[in-house]
């Protein structure tokens, strides 16, 4: 090709053929952002993700070079992702969050980065020196993004495009070949907005423009390991696996986002429209076989029936005393038998209180013991959870 605006434009024609709706260029260099997000780590925001304060982590985050030293231009790619209309109310209603309906995404895209590379190869007759990620590697995305002129950075830390919102996964080719930078996306237009910080239910959005983790839905439902606050437990509603309340409330996306037509990331039947007694009922035999290649993988079995149970005790419909029955006389876990003990003292109906009647006479581990007369008091002195 004659020269690099000629190669530029047909690798974004091509990617866009790929399934990408936005692609841009921008230069490695030192992040200014990456100041903000040193302080982000050393408040705690970042929770229990230790691994986004490793050593190799911050390097690519402050500098790209460091993920590959020859990279001369970063090609930041970005897929629509926005959801049909659901209707996510009604007693056994549950929530999932738009991006994990279909298809891992990062399986998805990073098969169309290799291919956006092969083609690229192709065409000019020789090897690149590339890094591919798709949320895989050490690099702020968003700020890369916002670089590279695809959108600027919300105040609930999302990018946002003003043709497509915010329903967008990311993702970015690292390369050793020179090619013309897009102008930086340079207008924050949420302007005097507050809908996302006021939606939140935990209120977790901070005021630079990014999370504490340790209340975010999102992160307590996915990344965290093991009990849940009680306290955070009544905001998590009905969502058992991420949240997009700060985008659903996004006039960005009430005005621009169009529901994704790509067959990749369509819900799979179980998720088309989320049950609550599936969850419940999950077992390994079906988590296996209805989320393979599911992104709700990520949080486990015992992951997805601690945030079940947990939305079971915040609807405190009598209909899911039986799934929840099951998990406290039945389950192997100790820890899902004690938060199934809390949910039917929430539930507080005479069939709660029949099971947790009949399991204090044969529970052997003593501290769900303790849990199941803790949730019999309640259920019978009518306390809230």
């Amino acid at each position: 090709m004659s020269d690099g605006r000629e190669l530029a434009a047909a690798i974004k024609q091509r990617a866009r053929a790929l399934g990408f709706q936005l692609v841009g260029i921008t230069r490695p260099k030192p992040l200014p952002g990456f100041a903000r997000y040193q302080r982000w780590l050393a408040a705690g925001y970042h929770a229990t993700m230790a691994y986004l304060a490793k050593e190799r982590a911050l390097a690519g985050r402050q500098d790209p070079h460091h993920l590959l030293p020859t990279c001369r231009s970063i090609l930041c790619l970005a897929s629509n992702h926005a959801p049909a209309p659901r209707d996510a109310k009604g007693p056994d209603a549950a929530r999932v969050a738009a991006y994990a309906l279909g298809e891992d995404y990062h399986d998805v895209l990073l098969q169309r980065l290799r291919a956006l590379m092969r083609w690229l190869e192709r065409e000019l007759g020789y090897p690149i020196s590339h890094r591919i990620y798709c949320d895989t590697g050490p690099l702020l995305e968003r700020e890369l993004a916002q670089g590279a002129g695809l959108g600027w950075i919300g105040k609930n830390g999302m990018l946002i495009n003003p043709q497509w919102g915010s329903y967008l996964f990311l993702a970015e080719i690292l390369l050793d070949l020179e090619l013309p930078p897009d102008q930086p996306f340079r207008w924050d237009r949420c302007g005097n907005c507050q809908r996302c910080l006021q939606a939140c239910p935990t209120q977790c959005i901070l005021p630079d423009r990014t999370l504490d983790a340790r209340r975010c839905i999102s992160y307590l439902t996915i990344e965290h390991r093991g009990a849940i606050d009680p306290a955070l437990r009544p905001p998590m509603d009905n969502w058992v696996f991420g949240c997009d309340i700060c985008q659903q409330v996004c006039p960005w996306n009430a005005r621009f986002a169009r529901p994704t037509g790509d067959p990749a990331f369509q819900p799979r039947p179980a998720l088309a429209a989320p049950r609550l007694s599936w969850f419940l009922q999950l077992d390994r035999t079906t988590y296996q076989a209805a989320l393979r290649g599911s992104p709700l993988k990520r949080a486990r079995l015992e992951g997805l029936l601690r945030n079940a149970i947990i939305a079971a005790a915040n609807g405190r419909q009598r209909a899911h005393v039986p799934a929840l029955r099951a998990i406290l006389l039945k389950g192997e876990s100790p820890a899902l038998r004690a938060l199934a003990a809390w949910a039917l003292g929430c539930v507080g109906s005479p069939r709660a209180v029949a099971a947790l009647r009949r399991a204090i006479a044969r529970e052997g581990d003593p501290q769900v013991g303790r849990a199941v007369e803790q949730a019999l008091g309640r259920a019978l002195g009518g306390q809230a959870c």
